[in-house]
């Protein structure tokens, strides 16, 4: 099978073709370098040692699309290309909506066009807003408290309606808790092109002295220590889960729907100090104010994944910590 890989430069799309790669399907990765670096490619070659189709384009362009379609024949597409951050959404609601939305408008459209039928979706567990109860289960009540969530779940209601028109197209809809961590090699790891919104990378930036401290948004949420509570896996981990989803619309049409977590709550204060134990290092911090968008606790219920896709993370908090500080300190 060839498989296009949107975005397959960046953080989870990188990870992802190499297991990909390392499987023996074949890739085609398109991404436009917003949030990622042109040297990924040669990295994702070197860990490999396999050569693949790369193209630098905006999954937002129609004619750009529909010519890397009409080259490879592509067999299945796995969409991680969109915009992340949710700070940055709350501060930016229409270029998030735009991007995110619009990218994947134009990939269904052209895929119907050109007979592609199976489409992996990197959604997020921010599709279930601020949860009622905890662990979280795929059929619990969907709501959002940031605009980037909101892109997640309309994408989803807008296959969830196409593949109940077309009958024939197969749909992963892969609910990612929170991926940290970093290849084994230290070649791929979280890198953002500039100040980190995401927890890890800013915890890095801070124990390897790039930036001064650590602002920890929130203290008084009704947790174990006032930190938000998140579900936090490891990246190869989640990439390996895109496979089992493949392998899986192999055999099923329709919508499937399945998170991808470890089951465990960490909150913030217990992965800077995890950070500090594993990797002998100082990480100052500060509390500061809420963050708009940002809830108390998320853990998922990882149980459907298992049974349906006999997935389940292998990797635990301190490999992640680990990893993560060994891709940083190699790539300063």
């Amino acid at each position: 099978m060839r498989i296009l890989v949107t975005g397959g430069c960046g953080y989870i799309g990188s990870h992802t073709a190499v297991e990909l790669l390392n499987a023996g399907y074949e890739v085609v990765i398109v991404d436009n370098f917003y949030n990622s670096q042109p040297n990924v490619v040669d990295k994702i070659k070197t860990i490999t040692q396999k050569d693949f189709a790369f193209y630098e384009e905006d999954c937002c362009d129609e004619k750009a699309m529909r010519k890397i379609f009409s080259e490879q024949k592509i067999d299945a597409v796995i969409h991680f290309a969109g915009y992340k951050a949710v700070g940055e959404s709350v501060e930016k609601p229409l270029a998030y909506y735009r991007n995110n939305i619009d990218s994947t408008l134009v990939l269904l459209s052209v895929m119907k066009e050109f007979g592609c039928r199976k489409f992996v979706f990197s959604s997020s567990a921010t599709v279930y807003g601020d949860p009622a109860s905890l662990p979280i289960k795929e059929d619990f009540p969907l709501s959002t408290t940031n605009p980037y969530g909101t892109t997640k779940l309309f994408i989803e209601r807008i296959l969830t309606d196409i593949a109940y028109a077309e009958k024939d197209l197969s749909v992963a809809l892969l609910r990612y808790f929170n991926p940290i961590g970093a290849h084994e090699s230290a070649l791929l790891g979280e890198s953002p092109n500039d100040i980190p919104n995401n927890l890890m990378p800013y915890i890095m930036k801070v124990a390897t002295k790039q930036l001064p401290i650590l602002n920890i948004f929130g203290d008084d949420y009704d947790t174990p220590d006032g930190t938000g509570v998140r579900d936090y896996i490891h990246v190869v981990d989640l990439a390996l889960g895109h496979i089992k989803a493949l392998e899986k619309l192999e055999h099923e049409t329709g919508v499937l729907i399945y998170n991808l977590g470890t089951g465990k709550g960490y909150s913030v204060l217990d992965l800077v100090k995890t950070c500090e134990r594993v990797n002998h290092v100082e990480v100052p911090y500060q509390i500061v104010g809420r963050r708009p968008g940002d809830i108390a606790a998320c853990y998922a219920d990882p149980t459907k994944a298992k049974e349906e896709l006999g997935w389940t993370a292998e990797k635990g908090i301190e490999e992640m910590c680990r990893d993560s500080y060994n891709f940083v300190i190699k790539n300063i």
